[in-house]
């Protein structure tokens, strides 16, 4: 797509976009099952798109980028959805209600979440469901009746979905202090981090290493989400989760290290955790605090927990620690121990003085 805001010479005829060096010719299944799902055919050029929609080239290009798609010159492959969903993101811009910048935000958010998602409903969902189930039929041919029918449900679930989660994001905001602890909050942070992954890489096969990534991400997702904690990110062999306090930041934790260590086919894991102001974009967290929660996760035992001074704090003044164990009261109820471990400075951060976390009753 030509940002530049003047069109291109434009192909006169489908077949000329189909020439395309950038676009050989197409599957004519292949285009049906992209016209099934789009709900509609391919009859304009980004330059007839945007036109159109009354946006804009350079600024449909922005939107089109954000969204994770690649340049198309000026090839017929965009569809009335293309030029609804370019009318409506700049139509927030035009009434005051988004800002250029953030119309850019919104649609690079929605396209690299929704990109993870697709690629993996094909890989791991579709693509099993469409072995071909008689000889010389293809996985296209399988694949449009499947789509068919999953996609109308598909869509009502993603839907159902986003609107939980958005429910849930609006109560936070509505619950903060103040407009500036909208975007800047506290936090507590952690980082869980699978010990030898790069190890593990040499020496299992492919499908065995995707098998064990899926099953940690799976495993890490369930647990942050039913002990309260929303999970940011996977790294394949990494997450990174936040809670809003201190006590269920540390509770997900261990819980992790105990599911993990009772999982013969797993390896060792470390978690590291911190406390503090954290800045949130695009669903991600950034700062000083998302800094030292990963240090802690680098110089971490193996299944063990290691937590800053600020968390160790906030767990003592909530009763669920004691402020020493030499001064435990024996009939206190705690949740959790901690141990001082040897100060160490650490690049960027100065120095820090981790404390382990041990569970001291089996909790809830």
């Amino acid at each position: 797509m030509d940002d530049s805001g003047t069109p291109a010479e434009e192909p006169t005829t489908d077949g000329e976009a189909a020439g395309d060096p950038a676009h050989p010719e197409e599957d004519p299944l292949a285009l049906r099952i992209e016209q099934l799902i789009l709900g509609a055919g391919r009859q304009y050029t980004p330059f007839q798109a945007a036109r159109a929609a009354d946006v804009p080239m350079e600024l449909a290009a922005r939107f089109w980028r954000a969204m994770g798609f690649a340049d198309i010159g000026q090839a017929k492959a965009l569809t009335e959805t293309d030029v609804i969903a370019l009318r409506r993101l700049a139509g927030l811009v035009e009434a005051g209600l988004l800002s250029e910048a953030m119309a850019v935000q919104v649609a690079r958010s929605t396209g690299q979440t929704t990109a993870r998602l697709a690629e993996w409903q094909i890989d791991s969902f579709l693509e099993g469901l469409t072995e071909p189930p008689e000889p010389g039929m293809t996985r296209t041919e399988v694949a449009y009746p499947l789509v068919e029918l999953l996609l109308p449900e598909l869509q009502e679930f993603l839907v159902y979905v986003w609107r939980r989660q958005l429910a849930a994001a609006t109560g936070r905001v509505v619950q903060a202090a103040d407009d500036e602890e909208m975007v800047d909050r506290r936090l507590a942070v952690a980082f869980a981090d699978l010990v030898g992954f790069t190890r593990l890489t040499r020496r299992l096969e492919e499908e065995e290493l995707g098998e064990l990534v899926e099953a940690f991400e799976t495993t890490a997702a369930d647990l942050v989400a039913a002990h309260g904690g929303r999970l940011i990110k996977t790294l394949g062999d990494e997450v990174l989760y936040v809670a809003d306090d201190a006590g269920t930041a540390a509770e997900i934790g261990l819980r992790l290290i105990e599911t993990l260590a009772n999982d013969a086919t797993m390896p060792e894991l470390r978690v590291g955790m911190a406390l503090g102001t954290v800045t949130t974009r695009m669903g991600d967290v950034f700062g000083n605090t998302v800094n030292l929660a990963s240090r802690l996760t680098s110089i971490a035992p193996k299944d063990a927990v290691l937590v800053d001074g600020a968390l160790r704090a906030e767990l003592v003044a909530a009763g669920e620690a004691p402020e020493s164990e030499k001064e435990t009261d024996a009939g206190a109820s705690y949740r959790f121990a901690l141990r001082p471990l040897y100060q160490r400075p650490v690049r960027g951060l100065g120095v820090i003085e981790p404390w382990l976390l041990t569970r001291r009753s089996s909790g809830s």
